[in-house]
């Protein structure tokens, strides 16, 4: 059986070819109404790209839109990786980590 690898140990062309396997079984899944199996496969997905992406291009202070979440904004505090921690600007309050793939900066 194969040692399965960390996002962080691939190179570009490792990570493409996970993000593509996962999106073919997230498609399965969704197909065969597999919702939660779904969610898990896509979050597996935000989080190869992000290893895919330079964190310093993200700057603490900084607002970015958040993917797939209209109207949602996220404020970086402080970047530990490809995580980026902060707050949602009209969340609770409360310090999330968020993985950068998931950041849009605001035009």
């Amino acid at each position: 059986m194969q040692q399965e690898q960390r996002y962080s140990e691939m190179n570009e062309f490792e990570l493409r070819q996970e993000i593509a396997d996962l999106k073919e079984k997230a498609r399965k899944a969704e197909q065969m109404g597999m919702v939660n199996e779904f969610a898990v496969l896509e979050r597996k997905v935000q989080m190869a790209r992000a290893y895919m992406m330079d964190p310093a291009a993200f700057l603490p202070g900084e607002i970015y839109q958040i993917e797939g979440d209209p109207g949602q904004y996220f404020k970086i505090d402080y970047m530990n990786g490809v995580f980026a921690w902060g707050y949602r600007l009209k969340g609770n309050g409360k310090e999330e980590a968020l993985p950068i793939s998931v950041l849009t900066p605001l035009k």
